[in-house]
């Protein structure tokens, strides 16, 4: 069995955004050199996420909207956290979307619905942060 892992950095210019990594992602997978077996895709910082959707603008507005209704940002003082912190939301926020995704290989390509994409969801950015690529198989 082969191995591969790479991280992928991000640095974001809002606070909050979806990211459409598919691309990146499977070049990571052309890479490996890997034709069968497993992709996983996982967030290393808590207030971030890797999820799978449709890349569709009115849906990551309604993401937005939601996530926002669910954790909002402000007020601040509404969260214990932030006493130390002003991004409890942020954790709520990447709880609620998700730390990873596993996706097949099959044939040596990403084995994914018809619409289905790979996001990085950012949800406490402006600085660094870095998501996992790590597959197994032959």
């Amino acid at each position: 069995m082969k191995t591969y892992r790479k991280e992928l950095w991000f640095e974001t210019r809002q606070r909050r955004e979806l990211i459409n990594i598919t691309g990146t992602v499977a070049e990571c997978l052309r890479e490996s050199g890997i034709r069968e077996g497993l992709l996983l895709c996982n967030a290393m910082h808590i207030t971030a996420s890797v999820f799978i959707n449709d890349d569709e603008p009115g849906l990551h507005h309604d993401f937005e909207v939601w996530l926002e209704g669910l954790a909002p940002e402000k007020p601040y003082s509404r969260y214990r956290h932030n006493g130390y912190e002003d991004n409890a939301d942020a954790h709520l926020k990447r709880t609620i979307m998700g730390r990873e995704l596993v996706v097949a290989v099959t044939d040596g390509k990403l084995d994914l619905g018809p619409w289905e994409q790979i996001f990085y969801g950012e949800f406490d950015g402006k600085r660094r942060k870095r998501v996992l690529v790590k597959i197994i198989g032959e």
